[in-house]
């Protein structure tokens, strides 16, 4: 079992299910993704360059879209309390899944253009 199944693993089935789904999100849209434990979060890189991070916490799940990826959809994020690099999704109300997957795309884009 790796990593970042031990750490889904450790959630009650609610929340495995959201920490999973993001997980799948990411492996299917960027499947030469590097899949580790970064930070004590499930991490993601692509061509060694960070990519995203997640994770779950008791009221919310934290993205973060490193460095800046998240600040391209402010908008779409103001109902979402932000930090620097990071946005928290309240486990109670709907994750935003397209959104993520719109971030995650930008990261893509993001480290291919710098390559």
């Amino acid at each position: 079992m790796s990593e970042v199944d031990q750490y889904i693993n450790r959630f009650p089935p609610e929340v495995q299910e959201i920490l999973q789904k993001i997980r799948t999100l990411i492996l299917e849209n960027v499947p030469l993704a590097e899949e580790r434990l970064a930070y004590g979060l499930p991490g993601y890189y692509l061509l060694g360059k960070p990519l995203v991070y997640y994770g779950a916490f008791s009221k919310h799940i934290g993205f973060y879209g490193t460095p800046d990826g998240h600040v391209h959809f402010g908008e779409e994020l103001s109902a979402y309390k932000q930090g620097k690099g990071s946005v928290q999704f309240p486990l109670t109300g709907e994750i935003p899944y397209g959104l993520i997957e719109k971030i995650v795309s930008l990261r893509v884009k993001q480290i291919n253009s710098n390559n």
